[in-house]
């Protein structure tokens, strides 16, 4: 069966394979990547590649230009004539976009360039990983403008910080520097504006080398453990361990290690 690959005609995104790991940038940079309706739709189409495309093992987001993304886009939707129902559809896409991040049963990673703010905010905090350029901001202004985070933030970014923190972002609006959010746990890492992008290759080149099945059980575990009681918990893992152990790259595993060698995990 042939594998899905990226269109390579998306209007708002750019799309590049570099071995098992997607990059998709988002393509807005006049606007500082601000959101707009198709960027979402055709975000979640590329997810859908990722996902189909057994050759994908991690996928990278990131900005074209000076921002990674600074939100919705405030001129489209001031001059946009929506019903409530599309108003309604709209904050949906954005909602659907960080659950597509979040349930992709491969690891994601931002690389924030520039500023990552609302809506761009909430994509990244969706991903496995957060890489910031040191000088980069990202913030939550959602009160400074008389709406509310969405995108699951208000679960996961409390997850990360600790509650008192996440009040302190998210009712203030504050936005904070890489170095910061890589010491409150928000980020990974920080880097350079130069080292950012190499630096979530490296990552993601790593993360492409492991098994694909026990990433995507691990993936679902840890992103649902909070919500499981500890039984059911270790049931689960009990039940991803042996579906492991059912498949060809877990004899690999077994091979490789007896033979001091690096596994070649084929995802089956």
């Amino acid at each position: 069966m042939p594998h899905a690959t990226p269109k390579p005609d998306y209007e708002t995104l750019i799309t590049r394979r570099h071995d098992q790991v997607l990059e998709i940038r988002f393509n807005r940079p006049h606007r500082l990547n601000a959101v707009v309706e198709t960027l979402y739709t055709e975000l979640l189409d590329a997810l859908a590649v990722a996902s189909a495309d057994v050759d994908v093992r991690a996928v990278i987001l990131t900005g074209e230009g000076r921002a990674f993304c600074v939100g919705a886009d405030m001129k489209e939707h001031g001059s946009a004539k929506r019903s409530l129902f599309q108003r309604r559809q709209y904050l949906q896409l954005g909602n659907d976009v960080c659950e597509a991040i979040f349930r992709l049963r491969k690891p994601v990673i931002a690389a924030v360039n520039g500023y990552a703010l609302g809506a761009g905010a909430e994509m990244a905090v969706s991903c496995d990983f957060i890489l910031m350029a040191q000088d980069a901001q990202i913030g939550f202004p959602e009160t400074s403008i008389g709406t509310c985070v969405g995108g699951g933030v208000s679960k996961i970014l409390p997850q990360l910080v600790g509650l008192n923190m996440a009040r302190q972002l998210l009712f203030t609006g504050r936005r904070i520097d890489g170095e910061e959010a890589t010491h409150i746990g928000l980020a990974t890492s920080h880097w350079t504006d130069d080292a950012l992008l190499g630096e979530a290759h490296r990552l993601a080149g790593q993360l492409a080398k492991q098994a694909p099945v026990s990433i995507a059980m691990l993936k679902r575990l840890v992103n649902q453990g909070s919500d499981t009681g500890l039984d059911s918990q270790l049931q689960q893992e009990l039940d991803a361990v042996f579906t492991c152990s059912t498949t060809e790259d877990w004899q690999e595993g077994v091979d490789a290690f007896a033979e001091k060698r690096s596994p070649r995990f084929q995802g089956k």
